[in-house]
């Protein structure tokens, strides 16, 4: 099969680099035509034709079917169950919406997406930011900034947090040694959290003044609904952590034991929409449209992407990726436009082969190449929509609260850019030098 991959020509790249001028360009030009989901899942499948022909061609097809089985199904069901049990829970009530109560917001979702999942702390938070901030005029800013911290960087420290760093977990970094990346989450976060006050610190004082005063006036306690839904939200960060080869040997004798993991989690999903009030639901104005977007988009480009990651595995090399630095930059470049889960289990696989010997192997891999990597894949899946999973369901969930959110380029060059990448520099000096 190496042989085969190594084989990969660049015109096999172009359903992808389709799929992401689709995504990036079809918002801008036919707006209506892509406001359809079923529209969605028609470029999907026109896009992905070609390469599940080719790879069958030169009998490459099991790479696919791994792929979509064992990375895009596990995919979907965590982030649709992430979705569906924090759906239902509600946030009822009404607090100032001031610049120290959206930054407390952000800074608890920091600590939460290492706990809980990016995934799951957005889910979780996205709705009480909405809710908090509905008599602003200006929140845009807000939401960006919300998928930043709490979708992307807030997820470092556990293995939980975000999935490249699970896949990390899994081929054998210890669960403890995350921590050791606290400075790294605590200096990016606690610069974003800054940034972010002093924004939206200008944009409330443009907040017309009846606004504010409404803002002030009408503020009711907080309230929970739903709590059940915090017992099915916790079953699925202890189905995560513990249901795998880690902890159940025998998975490691079928592959599709790990489904088991998969199931328990479509479990609780189930009991979530069981015991769930139709009305909690309804007043978190919850729709399946969000995650029926992700999944026929992600059905995309998780097709579509597996040359590129034939090509990478395979020329990677010539590249001469060998320094911190340059395993640091180009993991987060692909983490960029690729999912960044398969792009850190490709430059794991590089830097296994590299062979490089250190008294600290930490996966098999020096301890200096694994954070670059973790670090990496992380941080810079915030660059774009299609980083990382939740960047996605987050920009849904807006706009079905009739938040304009920017488009695919807008993202990057009103804010990724301008905000995120100097801070990204500033980590890779400090800590990656």
């Amino acid at each position: 099969m190496e042989s085969l991959s190594a084989n990969v020509p660049l015109l096999s790249l172009l359903p992808f680099i389709l799929m992401l001028l689709s995504i990036a360009l079809f918002p801008l030009f036919w707006n209506h035509f892509w406001e359809k989901n079923s529209n969605k899942l028609l470029i999907a499948i026109l896009l992905s034709i070609p390469i599940i022909i080719y790879l069958a061609s030169i009998n490459l097809g099991d790479r696919l079917v791994e792929t979509m089985v064992f990375d895009y199904v596990p995919f979907i069901i965590l982030l649709g169950s992430l979705y569906t049990i924090t759906g239902g829970i509600f946030l009822s009530g009404d607090i100032e919406a001031k610049p120290s109560i959206n930054t407390l917001f952000l800074s608890i979702g920091a600590v939460f997406a290492s706990i809980m999942g990016t995934t799951g702390a957005a889910m979780l938070l996205i709705r009480p930011v909405i809710q908090t901030n509905k008599q602003r005029r200006f929140k845009v800013h807000t939401i960006l900034f919300f998928i930043g911290i709490i979708a992307n960087c807030g997820g470092l420290l556990t293995p939980l947090g975000d999935p490249p760093l699970f896949m990390m977990y899994l081929r054998g970094a210890p669960f403890e040694w995350f921590f050791s990346l606290f400075p790294e989450w605590f200096v990016t976060n606690f610069i974003l959290l800054i940034l972010y006050f002093v924004v939206d610190t200008y944009y409330y004082k443009k907040e017309r003044p009846e606004d504010r005063a409404i803002d002030k006036t009408y503020v009711r306690p907080i309230r929970i609904e739903g709590k059940t839904n915090f017992y099915w939200l916790i079953g699925v960060v202890l189905s995560v952590a513990f249901l795998n080869e880690q902890y159940l040997e025998f998975i490691k004798s079928n592959h599709y034991y790990k489904f088991i993991r998969e199931g328990v989690i479509l479990s609780m999903a189930i009991l979530s929409i069981l015991f769930t009030p139709k009305l909690t639901r309804v007043s978190n104005n919850f729709t399946w449209e969000p995650i029926k977007e992700v999944a026929f988009l992600f059905l995309g480009i998780f097709i579509t992407m597996v040359p590129c990651l034939l090509y990478l595995e395979s020329n990677a090399g010539e590249l001469g990726v060998a320094s911190v630095q340059q395993f640091y930059y180009f993991t987060g470049l692909l983490s960029s436009f690729l999912d960044n889960t398969p792009t850190a289990v490709t430059f794991h696989s590089l830097a296994l082969g590299l062979g490089v010997q250190s008294s600290t192997l930490i996966a098999g891999i020096p301890e200096e190449l694994l954070k670059a990597i973790s670090v990496g894949a992380v941080y810079f899946g915030s660059m774009t929509y299609i980083g990382n999973g939740p960047n996605f369901m987050v920009k849904a969930v807006a706009e079905e609260n009739n938040i304009k959110m920017p488009g695919f380029f807008e993202y990057v060059y009103k804010f990724s850019l301008i905000i995120l990448l100097p801070v990204f520099i500033l980590i890779q000096l400090l800590f990656l030098a």
